[in-house]
C-alpha cells in the first residue's frame, strides 16, 4: 500500500570525519575533525539550514573496541562524550533536535534522567534519548564486569531504566513552580511527587531535582532488531533508527513495528522508523559510483577482517583464510540479529571475506544524483518502508552540504519534506504529542 500523505522525516547521524569506516584517510574530509568542536558545530548548523529534524551521535563507553592494529586504522579512537556535546550545539542552534546516545547498562536512571531533562531545558525542548544496551565487550570492563549482562537480562533491565526515568521526568507538574515573591513561595509542595520505586533492577526514591522538561519527556530513541529490541522499541519508542538493507526487508520491519505498537494500544504514526542510509552523490551516476569505489579502496584488510569479527564475534579469526575465498563455517555466537543478517548475506550471494567486509564498510549506500537519491527516498517513504531516513554521510563536511543544497530543494520540489520548520521543540516537528504527567487530574 502506498501512501501521499505526510511528509519525511530526516536525521543527520554525527560521525567525526564521517561514517564511512576510511573517511580520514580521504581528501574531501577533515581528517582532524574528532575534538573540534567547530566542525560539529558546522555541521549542525548545516543540517539546521537543510531542515533535518535532527542531529545525532553514537556513543560506547569504552574505545570502539580493544583490538589496537585495526582501530588505529580508523578516526575512532577519540570522540567526544554525547551530551557534553549535544549541551554545546543546543547554543548555536534554534530549531534542530539534538538525540544523544546513553546506555542502560552502565548508567543509573536519576543520572540519566537528570541528564536529559537539563539538555531539554537548555536547549528549548530538544532533547533526545537515543537509549542502548550496551554490546562492546571493553564498556562491561570500564565497569567491574568481565562480560555484560546477558542479552535478554541487559532488555529488561533496559525497559525497567526507561520506565523510572520517564517517570522522574513526571516529578513535577507543569506548573510547579509559582515562584511567589509577595507569598513567599518558590514551588507549591503539592505538586511535587515522589516517587519511591522498587523493582528487579533499581530501588529510586526521587524526586528529580529538575523541572519537568519542555517536552514533557524528551523523545525516546531506540534501535533494537532483535526480538527483544523489537518488544522494547514498540513499547516505548517514539523514533527508531533501523537497518535498510533492502525495501522488502525495511517493508517487513515497518509493518511489524507497526503492528506491535498498535496492539500496545499506541498510535502508529507516533513511532516514526528512520532506516539508515549512506548517500554518494555526484553530477552523474558514473562519478558518483566513482566517488563510492574511492572510498571502498582505502580501507585496509586488518581493519576489514576487525569490522567482521565484530559482527560475527570477537572469538572469530579469520586471518589465516584468503581474503578472496568463502566466509569458513561460523559457529553460532552471541551477536544477536545483525550477525544473523551478515550470515545470512555471504550464503545467499555467495561472498569472499572481502567482498563481505567491504558490503559491512558500505552500510546501506545510495548511489547517483541527487534526483536519484530522491527517487530512493520517494519509493521507500511512499511504500511504506520508512517515516524517513537516518542519514550516514561518508565524509564531513562536503556530503552533508551537497545534501543540503542538491538532494534537499528535490525533496521540497516533490512535497517530500518540509520548507519551514513545524515548531521550536523536536516533537512539534517530528509530529509527536507532548506526553500529559502521570500525575495530571490526580486528587
Amino acid at each position: 500500500m502506498t501512501r501521499r500523505t505526510g511528509q519525511l522525516k530526516l536525521g543527520c547521524f554525527l560521525s567525526n570525519s564521517g561514517h564511512h569506516v576510511a573517511a580520514w584517510r580521504h581528501p574531501l574530509a577533515q581528517a582532524d575533525a574528532s575534538m573540534d568542536f567547530a566542525h560539529f558545530r558546522h555541521l549542525a548548523q548545516t543540517a539546521e539550514r537543510g531542515l533535518f529534524d535532527a542531529v545525532f551521535i553514537a556513543d560506547v563507553v569504552a574505545l570502539w573496541g580493544h583490538h589496537l592494529d585495526a582501530l588505529s586504522r580508523t578516526a575512532r579512537g577519540e570522540h567526544f562524550e554525547p551530551l557534553t556535546l549535544m549541551a554545546a550545539l543546543s547554543s548555536v542552534t534554534t530549531h534542530i533536535g539534538l538525540i544523544a546516545t546513553a546506555t542502560t547498562s552502565y548508567n543509573e536512571p536519576y543520572h540519566i534522567a537528570r541528564k536529559f531533562a537539563s539538555l531539554d531545558h537548555l536547549s528549548g525542548g530538544r532533547a533526545a534519548w537515543n537509549l542502548v544496551t550496551s554490546v562492546v565487550s571493553d564498556e562491561a570492563w570500564n565497569f567491574g564486569r568481565e562480560a555484560h549482562i546477558d542479552h535478554a537480562g541487559r532488555y529488561r533491565r533496559a525497559e525497567e531504566f526507561h520506565d523510572v526515568v520517564q517517570a522522574l521526568w513526571d516529578s513535577w507538574d507543569d506548573d510547579a513552580f509559582v515562584r511567589d515573591r509577595a507569598a513567599g513561595v518558590y514551588f507549591d509542595p503539592a505538586k511535587l511527587h515522589v516517587l519511591n520505586h522498587t523493582g528487579e533492577h533499581f530501588r529510586v526514591r526521587g524526586p528529580l531535582n529538575v523541572a519537568r522538561p519542555p517536552q514533557g519527556h524528551p523523545v525516546i530513541v531506540q534501535a533494537g532488531a532483535s526480538e527483544p529490541g523489537r518488544r522494547l522499541a514498540a513499547r516505548v519508542a517514539e523514533l527508531i533508527f533501523a537497518a535498510g538493507e533492502s525495501l522488502e526487508g525495511a517493508q517487513a520491519f515497518y509493518a511489524d513495528i507497526k503492528a506491535r505498537a498498535a496492539a500496545l494500544g499506541r498510535e502508529p504514526d507516533h513511532v516514526k522508523i528512520l532506516p539508515g542510509i549512506t548517500p554518494f552523490i555526484g553530477r552523474t551516476r558514473g562519478q558518483a559510483q566513482a566517488l563510492f569505489d574511492e572510498f571502498q579502496a582505502l580501507i585496509d584488510p586488518v581493519l576489514g577482517l576487525r569490522l567482521l569479527a565484530d559482527t560475527l564475534g570477537d572469538d572469530i579469526d579469520l586471518s589465516g583464510h584468503p581474503l578472496d575465498g568463502p566466509l569458513p563455517p561460523t559457529p553460532v555466537g552471541q551477536r544477536g540479529s545483525r550477525r544473523d543478517r551478515v550470515l545470512e548475506l555471504a550464503a545467499r550471494e555467495n561472498l569472499t571475506i572481502r567482498q563481505l567486509y567491504l558490503r559491512l564498510a558500505g552500510g546501506n549506500p545510495a548511489i547517483g544524483t541527487p534526483a536519484d537519491i530522491a527517487d530512493i527516498f520517494e519509493e521507500w517513504f511512499e511504500g511504506r518502508a520508512a517515516d524517513g531516513f537516518n542519514v550516514f554521510f561518508p565524509y564531513f563536511p562536503g556530503a552533508l552540504e551537497q545534501f543540503v543544497d542538491q538532494v534537499v530543494p528535490e525533496l521540497q520540489r516533490r512535497g517530500l519534506f518540509r520548507t519551514a520548520y513545524a515548531g521550536r521543540t523536536l516533537r512539534d516537528n517530528l509530529g509527536l504529542p507532548r506526553p500529559a504527567s502521570r500525575y495530571a487530574g490526580a486528587a
